[in-house]
């Protein structure tokens, strides 16, 4: 289990490591570079603008690759899916900018993104799928917490490796060449994530239905008759979750920057800072979910954030290094309550023959939602002056939408169900 998890958590680390990175580049430099004819807010919205594009392309995403996880099997979909992402994110590091190749520039920017978008929509369900299928029923959570952690880990490296080329170049070095490094430095990731995954096996749960026959022949198709609700009910739920991450690491990276004249090295230590922390708790608050459920957790998750989201952009809108951290600390803490028990509660909620295409569309459709168009609606709610309380609103009407959301969806633990039938056995 643990070569299996780490597998697992390699590879949605490296593939939002390439999710992030562009979220990074689109608030600090691609506005300037792809969209050069608009002013500066007009060109980080556009800029925002190719970043939703990806979100856009990953319910897509988890329907393709989840109808090879459903027909084909779950290793298939964690080697297509690694391929695809880290292709067209190097190819965004060797991308013309606009002055050399005009309109092309950004059209291509725009391409490439949704193809990258494509490729997250499956990696999500495959690496959580090799991870429940696997693990012991009363230790899905722990073990499906590993590639919950990825993505915190990826956000680190793609900051990291942004971070140092900031601190390192000139501003016109940065701008010239130095943003381009980190996408560049995803093809190699992407080699060393083929090679911890070349030796995976097949999932215990795809064997069996391989075995008797009873694979879904059109899973989208039958998660669209038969689990309609489901998947919208889990979409709403998991809104909340990337309408904070995305507001933290990249909305308020440009809010830092440019409105409020921060470094952005020293936004970037900030989130940097709360992200690393977060990332130990995801497995901490998994072995709570054990034994308390899945959706008390997201419940909990969801009330904190609703209490902590003002106090969060009060603290962010002094411009104070440390205050901004406690901010971002509160809010990631709070994600980490939600999404620690996802992996194990979304795959949960579906049966083994449609469970890689209802889980991964509803996860990746609840990324439309939350975080596609989170930067660009923060962006516009933030043009006055003083504190950006028109966002604080927005998160909070969220969270709303989320709770609701989790009070609908039914508990899955194991040990819970099992107390159940116990208790109804003798009636």
């Amino acid at each position: 289990m643990l070569r299996l998890a780490t597998a697992s958590l390699a590879g949605t680390a490296i593939e939002f490591y390439d999710f992030a990175i562009y979220g990074t580049a689109a608030a600090l430099v691609l506005g300037p570079l792809f969209f050069p004819s608009f002013s500066p807010l007009a060109g980080t919205l556009a800029a925002f603008g190719t970043f939703g594009v990806g979100f856009l392309a990953r319910p897509i995403g988890a329907v393709v690759f989840g109808h090879v996880g459903d027909r084909f099997g779950r290793r298939p979909v964690l080697f297509s899916s690694l391929v695809l992402t880290g292709v067209t994110t190097v190819a965004v590091g060797c991308l013309p900018t606009y002055d050399a190749i005009g309109i092309l520039a950004p059209v291509l920017l725009l391409l490439l993104r949704f193809l990258q978008g494509l490729g997250l929509g499956g990696e999500w369900g495959g690496a959580v799928l090799l991870t429940v299928e696997h693990a012991p029923a009363h230790r899905r959570a722990l073990w499906a917490s590993f590639p919950q952690t990825g993505p915190s880990i990826g956000f680190l490296l793609a900051n990291g490796v942004m971070l140092a080329m900031s601190a390192v170049l000139t501003d016109a070095q940065f701008t010239s060449w130095g943003w381009r490094v980190p996408f560049w430095a995803a093809g190699v990731l992407a080699v060393a994530g083929l090679l911890l995954r070349s030796s995976l096996e097949e999932t215990p749960d795809f064997r069996e239905l391989a075995a008797k026959g009873e694979r879904a022949g059109a899973p989208f198709a039958e998660i669209v008759r038969n689990h309609w609700r489901l998947v919208l009910l889990t979409a709403g739920a998991l809104s909340l979750g990337y309408a904070l991450v995305y507001t933290m690491s990249t909305w308020s990276l440009s809010y830092g920057t440019e409105r409020l004249g921060v470094d952005r090295t020293v936004m970037l230590g900030c989130i940097m800072a709360a992200v690393f922390l977060k990332g130990p708790m995801i497995p901490v608050a998994a072995l709570v979910g054990e034994r308390y459920g899945r959706r008390p957790m997201c419940l909990a998750g969801c009330t904190i954030s609703a209490l902590w989201i003002f106090p969060m952009m009060g603290l962010l809108s002094t411009g104070q290094p440390l205050l901004m951290f406690l901010g971002f600390l509160g809010g990631s803490l709070s994600f980490a309550a939600m999404f620690s028990v996802v992996g194990a509660y979304l795959p949960e909620l579906y049966e083994p023959r449609v469970r890689c295409t209802g889980a991964a569309v509803g996860y990746n459709l609840a990324g439309v939602l939350g975080g596609a168009l989170t930067p660009i609606i923060a962006t516009a709610l933030s043009r006055g002056d003083g504190p950006p309380w028109g966002v604080a609103a927005y998160l909070t009407g969220m969270a709303l939408l989320s709770l609701g959301c989790f009070a609908l969806l039914p508990e899955t633990r194991p040990v819970a169900a099992r107390t159940v039938e116990a208790e109804a056995a003798p009636a």
